[in-house]
């Protein structure tokens, strides 16, 4: 094998096991608060009437999510500070004025504890 395959192979490795790492972190209180968010973040995004977020991402346990938008994978990777992601739900046009995602925030789509409990369940994937 040639050197560059090695590298490839050696940072395949380290990408598996960070996600791997990410996929067993904890995502529950003791208490079972932060699931229950989780859910009904997950009920909201999934909403046809509220969040619709299959309208236009690919999200694992959706069905039938579209493609206009990213796949909502490894998210906390993607967006390390939630308020990040708030902002991306609440007005994506603020970051990109261009965006064809809707300002679920500005617009009042969705609620701000809305928008709460989808960044948690977003966040979560």
């Amino acid at each position: 094998m040639t050197n560059t395959t090695n590298r490839l192979l050696a940072a395949a490795g380290t990408l598996a096991v960070a996600l791997g790492t990410l996929a067993i972190a904890p995502t529950v209180s003791a208490d079972g608060h932060t699931a229950k968010i989780i859910e009904e973040g997950k009920k909201i995004a999934f909403d046809r009437r509220k969040g619709n977020c299959l309208a236009c991402h690919h999200i694992d346990g959706g069905q039938a999510g579209g493609s206009i938008g990213p796949p909502l994978i490894a998210m906390s990777v993607r967006y390390p500070d939630k308020e990040k992601l708030r902002a991306q739900i609440w007005d994506a046009t603020i970051a990109n004025p261009e965006s064809s995602m809707p300002p679920f925030g500005s617009h009042q789509i969705v609620s701000d504890a809305e928008i709460d409990k989808i960044v948690e369940f977003i966040w979560s994937l």
